[in-house]
């Protein structure tokens, strides 16, 4: 049997494991009935959402800590999208805002953005700042999928 994927529901935030066979079945949230995006898009979360989600997934999550007024964000963020679609239901991405959202960001001492953290098993087990694209942005993940 093969190992299921992990999707984050769009509109219910609920985590749904899908067996690979399925995902031409156009698989849906277990608890609210929506289509699934498979896609996996970065989700912009809340620190409490964040929260919730680092503690809940069954697979690694990145998070990619910007703010709108950042050209080094703004030029990451097609590489973390892409990213995310590679490793669907094998990596969960979350962005936070750390103008609107700093609390997370404030506990890991965040002092420069773009930063990213992952987190696997609700353990943060890498945080850097600096810009990251294509290979550098592959390599930083890789270790933990």
């Amino acid at each position: 049997m093969t190992q299921a994927l992990s999707f984050r529901c769009a509109a219910c935030a609920g985590i749904n494991r899908v067996a690979p066979e399925r995902l031409a079945s156009g698989p849906r949230c277990g608890r609210c009935q929506q289509p699934l995006d498979l896609d996996n898009p970065p989700a912009e979360l809340s620190d409490d959402a964040l929260e919730q989600l680092i503690r809940s997934a069954p697979v690694p999550v990145l998070v990619d800590f910007w703010a709108p007024w950042c050209g080094p964000c703004r030029a990451v963020a097609p590489h973390i999208q892409k990213l995310a679609q590679q490793h669907a239901g094998k990596l969960l991405v979350a962005k936070i805002n750390t103008d609107v959202h700093g609390r997370t960001a404030a506990a890991l001492q965040v002092r420069g953005i773009p930063t990213l953290a992952i987190w696997k098993g609700g353990k943060l087990l890498k945080s850097e700042a600096g810009a990251r694209m294509g290979p550098q942005l592959e390599a930083f993940v890789a270790p933990y999928l």
